[in-house]
């Protein structure tokens, strides 16, 4: 199936219903629509949905991409308790981890006129994993998992085999240096010759988002809203006695609470007039303290990223500071001028350098760090800039690519009037999908500063 069928009618998941007002400390423009936050499933039913996503990855990604890449063979695998990142993704949800050691070949038969015919995948495994996979190991028959592999692939004489080793990667380099030389000395010498990286096939395994995980993601990302508005509310900040400390821990027990998990501690600061950084720890915060926070979330296997910002009322202050809300104009400004250069094709390092170069002539002052998001929080797939190197960079060489989720992440710096001129940090990451012509954001972006009251 072509991409172009697989992602048909897409843009229909970006019409769900808005929060209503009460959920909606955050502002959006271009008419970007708001998700509902996340249903939390029960377990059984999040294993069904997880197998479900999988399911369709497999029969559609698969033989697209293993075609697209020349792979006529990938073998990947991995030990029990050492999973590498592929294979992580292709376990079923009731599969914490690989059993013993878990083989798994994917091999195209076809030779011509292959769209819409299958790929085989077999399982070289004692254990099965949930009908996704053919079982092809009966260890009662041939006592060797790797004489089995060998005699597999010797019956079926692909043309080439991927293996995943990378110089480039870590997501593509999870085969073990004991594994290959188990693997090659059971393979026929003419076997030996046809092994290949499948990096690029990893790569494009592990970024490519299905439109079931975009209907998941947007509605992921929305409860990733929701509870930074929460955290950053009356409700959690008491002014003059929570410390920022008391609101990373809030989130870690409110995230448990409702049956997920963070892939990272999640951050809370402040900056303050007449402060260096931002400040964190037991810092008390304080009405005139400017807030950020750093949120991600995992659930269904997939990873959000975001980054907002909030300000405490003064006494008798009514509303924002014109020149803080002027920090974070910059910073979306920064952003539409980031994403209307990624193009498919470009580099990480040719996005960076067109989209800091257009900012600085508009007299921005950007650090612009933005990166793959989904299986991973920063996944698979070309970075644009880091946060400590804002030149061309070898993590940045490889190429944007259409149906793949983004962190845009980034900040600019910006004088504030009302601080006496300070230079302030405004941070901002939102997730995104870029579905080969359009950046969307998932769930809107931060356009306004949220707003606590003092009293």
């Amino acid at each position: 199936m072509k991409f172009a069928s697989l992602f048909f009618g897409l843009a229909a998941l970006f019409s769900a219903p808005a929060f209503a007002d009460d959920h909606a400390p955050i502002t959006f423009t271009n008419g970007e629509p708001r998700a509902e936050p996340a249903p939390i499933m029960p377990l059984e039913e999040r294993a069904a949905a997880i197998d479900d996503a999988l399911a369709q990855r497999l029969d559609t990604l698969i033989p697209q991409l293993m075609r697209e890449e020349g792979v006529a063979m990938w073998v990947i695998m991995a030990r029990e308790y050492f999973e590498e990142p592929v294979i992580t993704t292709m376990l079923d949800a009731r599969s914490f981890n690989a059993r013993r050691r878990t083989i798994l070949v994917f091999f195209d038969p076809c030779k011509s006129d292959c769209e819409g015919q299958p790929i085989e995948r077999l399982t070289v495994s004692r254990y099965g994993l949930a009908g996704l996979f053919d079982p092809a190991w009966n260890p009662d028959e041939e006592p060797s998992q790797w004489a089995a592999l060998a005699d597999i692939i010797a019956e079926r004489g692909p043309a080439n085999i991927a293996i995943n080793v990378s110089d480039a990667t870590r997501f593509a380099d999870g085969m073990t240096k004991s594994q290959y030389d188990a693997m090659m000395t059971a393979l026929a010498p003419e076997y030996r010759e046809r092994i290949v990286s499948g990096e690029r096939l990893a790569v494009r395994w592990l970024e490519t988002r299905t439109p079931d995980e975009i209907t998941q993601y947007r509605a992921l990302v929305a409860l990733a809203h929701q509870l930074i508005a929460e955290a950053m509310s009356r409700k959690v900040i008491t002014p003059g006695e929570t410390t920022t400390r008391e609101v990373q821990w809030w989130y870690r027990q409110r995230i448990r609470d409702l049956g997920i998990e963070p892939w990272f501690h999640p951050s809370f600061g402040v900056q303050r007039e007449g402060a260096e950084g931002i400040l964190s720890g037991d810092t008390v915060i304080m009405p005139g303290d400017l807030l950020w926070t750093d949120l991600g979330l995992t659930y269904l296997r997939l990873n959000t990223d975001t980054q907002h910002l909030g300000y405490v009322l003064k006494p008798g202050e009514s509303e924002l500071p014109a020149g803080l809300q002027q920090g974070l104009t910059n910073s979306n400004r920064v952003q539409d001028i980031l994403t209307s250069h990624m193009k498919v094709g470009l580099s990480g390092n040719e996005i960076l350098a067109r989209a800091r170069a257009e900012a600085i002539a508009e007299g921005l002052d950007p650090s612009i760090y933005s990166h793959p998001i989904g299986f991973h929080g920063h996944a698979a797939g070309t970075s644009i800039g880091f946060w400590d190197n804002q030149e061309a960079d070898p993590r940045g060489e490889d190429t944007l690519r259409a149906n793949t989720a983004w962190a845009i992440e980034l900040t600019s710096y910006a004088e504030v009037p009302e601080w006496g001129g300070q230079r302030v940090d405004f941070r901002t990451e939102e997730d995104a999908f870029f579905d080969g012509q359009t950046v969307r954001y998932l769930d809107g972006r931060q356009t306004r500063i949220t707003v606590i009251p003092s009293e």
